[in-house]
């Protein structure tokens, strides 16, 4: 066993799928004996869970680690570890541009951190655990060095303590020619139904009203299992029942597998959030083909049109990438009309970086010149902010309901003692709301009227119930 003295600091950038991960390693150093603290000065193990979508965020976690080679000079006790897909992705790449990191870990590896760290503390030198590549043999020996489904959870570290992930599915099989997935985080599978509605249970004991499930494309989940093969419909029918959520979100979803029987299901359950985060990455025929998404535009809006007919208080938001390979300024109109045709509740625009590894670095030439890509970020995010307050505008005067997360990030540099804070939630198309209120409201549900937009947030106060009195004996009348 590990010394029951030590302190761990963890730092996760990238998506929820890492801050799941954390959790679940802070979960299990938690049961080796470590505490978690709030600086690396305090902290004998540093973690670094990094994410290999896009070249900044990669830089960043460099730069991060080049601050610490001071910090591991003066002490050398203390052990640095690099996990997630960037340590997938880069490996031995690490060692040589950061010498002074211990550990190097792979997202389907994580399970071994308490042993590496005995390693390390014991002397044995510079630690690495990291997956099979996709050609390092057969399918099912691959998926298995990726696995990841570790039931532990840790609700301390989660946003907040009410709400929760879940992942129900590892790995992608599409092999878009532009992103990283694939390599870092293994073939496609699906957890057991059982397993998910088991940890579901857990999490719902623990007090969470709202679970994310998440996978790579997670309306594509499958699992074939002795009774027969359970579809993503089929999911959210079994989590319906359980006792305590309020609430069931997913992301992130694939077009092509956004079917009239998912769609029926989520209309048909009242728990389940008709908000679809459904990535298109360009309006041109010609750039889909060149990322090798698997669908056209005539796709993907015979897959929208599907949501307005089955689902059509749903809110569908996207993702974009500008600038790839070959794309004009024609093909980037077509995203501009996509947004425009669509209305999504929000996209999430970024340019077009390089990774290495993928079929786009071997095959295509990025000759989109920087500064046209951030011009085309920047004019298809201002397309999109319009969109979304207008949109937005006519929420006003409604009344909605609000799981409130907590004080807003202005609310918690306010005095701690405040009788009035504003408070921050999201309605359950996952916009988010702001309003004056206390932060005992934290993980209520709240009926919120809305006085005022922005782009991104909806601005209310609580709405207020009047009371009558009936006349009854010893009350007198409200007024």
């Amino acid at each position: 066993m590990i010394s029951m003295t030590k302190t761990v600091y963890i730092k996760t950038v990238g998506c929820q799928m890492n801050v799941l991960d954390s959790e679940m390693v802070i979960a299990d150093l938690k049961r080796h004996g470590y505490t978690v603290v709030d600086t690396p000065g305090e902290a004998d193990l540093l973690l670094y869970n990094t994410c290999s979508i896009r070249e900044q965020a990669e830089e960043k976690t460099y730069s991060a680690l080049g601050k610490l080679k001071e910090t591991k000079a003066r002490h050398p006790e203390k052990t640095i570890g690099v996990m997630g897909c960037m340590a997938q992705k880069d490996q031995e790449t690490i060692f040589r541009r950061a010498p002074f990191v211990d550990m190097v870990v792979g997202p389907g590896q994580l399970h071994a951190i308490p042993d590496m760290l005995t390693k390390v503390t014991s002397g044995e030198g510079r630690q690495i655990a990291v997956s099979l590549g996709r050609k390092d043999g057969k399918q099912t020996v691959v998926a298995r060095s990726h696995e990841t489904f570790d039931p532990l959870r840790d609700p301390t570290m989660r946003p907040t303590p009410f709400q929760a992930y879940l992942r129900i599915q590892i790995g992608c099989d599409k092999f878009c020619t532009y992103c990283v997935v694939p390599n870092t985080r293994g073939p496609e599978q699906g957890r057991s139904p059982e397993e998910i509605v088991s940890e579901a249970r857990v999490l719902a004991e623990q007090g969470a009203l709202e679970i994310t499930l998440l996978g790579q494309t997670v309306n594509s989940y499958r699992h074939r299992g002795p009774d027969g093969e359970t579809d993503m419909a089929g999911l959210l029918e079994r989590l319906h029942d359980i006792d305590g959520l309020k609430r069931i979100k997913f992301v992130t979803n694939y077009p092509k597998d956004m079917t009239a029987r998912l769609l029926e299901t989520i209309r048909d359950l009242p728990k389940v959030s008709p908000y679809l985060h459904v990535p298109a990455q360009s309006g041109s025929d010609a750039v889909l083909k060149r990322m090798k998404r698997g669908y056209t535009i005539a796709d993907y809006m015979e897959m929208f049109e599907r949501i307005e007919t089955i689902l059509p208080e749903a809110s569908v938001s996207s993702d974009f990438i500008v600038g790839f390979c070959g794309e004009t300024d024609e093909d980037f109109q077509k995203s501009v009309k996509l947004i425009e045709r669509c209305r999504f509740k929000n996209s999430f625009i970024f340019q077009y970086s390089v990774r290495e590894g993928t079929k786009a670095a071997a095959n295509l030439i990025d000759d989109v010149p920087r500064e046209v890509k951030a011009a085309r970020n920047n004019e298809l995010l201002a397309v999109q902010d319009r969109i979304s307050k207008e949109d937005n505008q006519k929420l006003i005067g409604d009344t909605v309901e609000v799981l409130v997360e907590g004080p807003s990030k202005k609310a918690d540099k306010s005095d701690l003692d405040a009788p009035i804070v504003q408070m921050t939630g999201r309605t359950i198309c996952d916009r988010i709301v702001v309003f004056d209120g206390n932060r005992r409201q934290a993980g209520q549900l709240m009926d919120i009227q809305i006085d005022d937009v922005s782009s991104h947030t909806l601005i209310g106060r609580v709405k207020t119930v009047e009371v009558v009195s009936l006349g009854m004996p010893g009350l007198a009348p409200s007024s």
